[in-house]
């Protein structure tokens, strides 16, 4: 059967999420995942006016129940943040929340008063980008080595520029990988299933500091595992991830984040409101991913790179396919996007060397291209079939062994190669600003490629491989 990998994903992060009822929005389409029956806002006063401007509205509203609007546990958090319930989590079907729509549509008014947002939804922020990954994993023989390959340079803890990995955590195995020497952090949480099988997403944030490590060697990486649970947080708890991800150790020179969600907005998530404008009175600079949905619409937060308060703070960056010259087929892309860089098929560290370790894949590649390109695309090739898109079939899923290397594709990893650039030219010119680097890193750069009929700006890591563009092998 075709894939469908929004709902079979949405249908994973379901069951390891599972006392939290989730819908697909907004209403009835599949753009993103949210909470069901609960909407965001601001401790204080804004709290108070959503309440009772949606009780008011339910009151006038027969099939809708007072009664479920109540603030949910409130508590102090850093994040400044609200959760209040509008209606019962578990009514209805996936396929949306009509109490939290109509939550939503009884604050317009008020909204537009204020001239500000009030309420938003509870998003689901996650590394599978919209439920929707790039591609899965496929081994790769320890002889083929990196791509990017190991740059030249050595690490000098005086000077190393530091690089902080919100993401999955680190495999227990990590240091058996030469690569990661300079890398610390947290652990992976559960690495295998009760068959000693890896798990989705395990060792995502693994190969992310490795492609950092090979761009700039001289960079301390420091791995925090916020974002273990199928690689998913509740927007409501992804701001104070955050906040505990660089108070652990301090502001960093860059952030590399390869997580976010859409929220059908223009002005960014209500639940990392308080962070963002911390984060913008530092001198950290936050490298972001632009996600894997093959959209132009506005990924958060790397779609804070667009916003005037935050040019010089985020940087978003896009997915160039295998031979560095177009855009990926899966990347979003946009004028919110500011850079673009190798994403399709990179060779890195996924466990460490030990041992052979076993996973099956999740996701069933397509006939065709999902997004209508016309090459090998990670859509298609390599083949394989999935347990997640077979449930029900008699297709058995397909299943390989890792041994620490792999082919990997997504924005997700297009971003540390930015970070890792970024942090090189720190070091090189003896950069102290993040920020500035940035500027002036992509002031010199002569790179470009095309995407969607765009002239956009390229990196293109020196020690990087182009890998051969080819026309989709015919299904047998």
């Amino acid at each position: 059967m075709a894939p469908q990998r929004f709902h079979e994903q949405f249908e994973q992060i379901q069951r390891s999420m599972r006392d939290v009822p989730l819908a697909m929005g907004p209403d009835d389409s599949a753009e993103f995942i949210y909470e069901k029956g609960y909407v965001l806002v601001r401790d204080g006063e804004d709290a108070r006016v959503v309440e009772d401007t949606v009780r008011a509205h339910f009151t006038a509203e027969p099939d809708l129940v007072q009664d479920h609007v109540r603030r949910a546990s409130p508590q102090t958090n850093r994040s400044g943040i609200t959760r209040i319930q509008v209606g019962d989590p578990g009514e209805g079907d996936r396929a949306g929340d009509r109490p939290v729509a109509h939550a939503l549509r009884a604050l317009r008014e008020s909204e537009g008063r204020a001239g500000r947002r009030l309420v938003s939804r509870n998003h689901l922020v996650s590394i599978a980008v919209n439920s929707c990954p790039g591609d899965e994993p496929a081994p790769v023989a320890p002889a083929d080595g990196l791509n990017p390959a190991q740059a030249e340079g050595t690490y000098d803890a005086e000077s190393a520029i530091g690089v902080l990995v919100v993401d999955t955590g680190l495999m227990r195995d990590f240091r058996s990988s030469p690569l990661l020497a300079h890398t610390d952090g947290d652990a992976q949480i559960k690495e295998c299933d009760d068959d000693g099988v890896l798990q989705q997403y395990v060792g995502h944030g693994t190969f992310i500091a490795g492609l950092v490590a090979a761009v700039a060697p001289n960079t301390g990486i420091t791995v925090r595992n916020s974002l273990n649970d199928a690689g998913a947080i509740l927007e409501s708890e992804f701001g104070e991830k955050l906040f505990e991800a660089v108070d652990a150790g301090g502001w960093p020179d860059i952030l590399s984040l390869s997580a976010g969600t859409s929220n059908g907005r223009t002005d960014g998530l209500l639940g990392i409101e308080a962070f963002m404008r911390e984060l913008r009175d530092q001198r950290t600079l936050l490298v972001a991913a632009a996600g894997n949905n093959g959209s132009a619409t506005p990924f958060w937060p790397a779609a804070y790179a667009d916003l005037p308060d935050y040019q010089d703070v985020v940087l978003s960056v896009g997915a160039l396919r295998g031979d560095g010259e177009f855009g990926a087929c899966f990347s979003n892309h946009g004028p919110w996007v500011k850079v673009y860089a190798p994403g399709e098929r990179l060779t890195g560290v996924l466990t460490g060397f030990d041992a052979p370790m076993p996973y099956i894949y999740q996701h069933s590649t397509y006939d065709t291209c999902r997004y209508g390109f016309g090459y090998a695309c990670t859509c298609v090739s390599p083949r394989h079939t999935g347990v997640l898109s077979e449930q029900g079939g008699s297709t058995k899923p397909d299943q390989v062994m890792f041994e620490g290397l792999a082919h990997w594709s997504g924005t997700s990893f297009a971003t540390p190669l930015v970070a890792g650039l970024i942090a090189s030219h720190m070091s090189a010119q003896q950069e102290s600003d993040p920020r500035v680097a940035r500027y002036k890193m992509l002031a010199a750069n002569s790179g470009y490629a095309e995407v969607r009929g765009a002239h956009v700006a390229a990196l293109r890591p020196g020690t990087w491989r182009p890998v051969p563009v080819l026309p989709p092998a015919p299904r047998s």
